[in-house]
């Protein structure tokens, strides 16, 4: 038979799941946003009237010390960042192709890492460091053609996470590359953004 007392402690305890539960939700939104915005920050390098991209500067900027240059993230644009999830896409630009107009291998490789890298931080509300990369490249991808780029966490291991990144043309959804990765924290403490 239940009392009074029991539904009074059930009740507490039903409320308490509920808070707890809140908290998760908007601690989850906040790991969310930390990570779109960190993928916006590192690929935000367009010229103050939005045309093309300042690459004497960027160029000068690295050359001069600069922990990270833009150059290969210039005109991404983060759709989605959400729960292990993230999803962009580019206009394959000029300055990363070969001389027959191809995407080079490298700006994709690091378009590839930087994505995975946003959606773990989405999940694991840390930046973590690559350890392991592979990619398989299926089609070139052309100057100016739209391509959609979309990482899923899928494995949780401890300090280890794993992702798998496709690189995929927006008009006929044709796979350019697909990532796996591994990556690890370099350390225990949690992602706190200088945003």
């Amino acid at each position: 038979m239940i009392t009074s007392n029991d539904n009074a402690h059930h009740s507490q305890s039903s409320i308490e799941r509920q808070t707890e539960t809140e908290r998760e939700t908007e601690m989850s939104r906040e790991s969310d946003a930390d990570a779109k915005r960190w993928l916006e920050r590192v690929s935000s390098s367009s010229s103050p009237d939005g045309g093309d991209p300042d690459l004497k500067g960027i160029a000068q900027a690295a050359w001069q010390g600069s922990n990270f240059s833009p150059l290969f993230l210039y005109g991404l644009r983060v759709s989605f960042v959400s729960h292990g999830r993230a999803l962009c896409s580019i206009r394959v630009p000029p300055h990363l192709t070969d001389i027959e107009g191809n995407w080079q291998p490298g700006p994709i490789a690091l378009l590839i890492d930087m994505v995975s890298a946003a959606a773990i931080m989405s999940c694991e509300d840390t930046i973590k460091v690559s350890v392991d990369l592979n990619i398989s490249f299926f089609s070139p991808a052309k100057i100016g053609e739209e391509m959609e780029i979309e990482a899923l966490v899928l494995q949780n291991k401890g300090k280890l996470t794993g992702a798998v990144i496709e690189v995929r043309k927006k008009t006929d959804r044709n796979l350019v590359a697909v990532g796996r990765q591994w990556m690890t924290s370099s350390s225990a403490r949690p992602f706190e953004s200088k945003l």
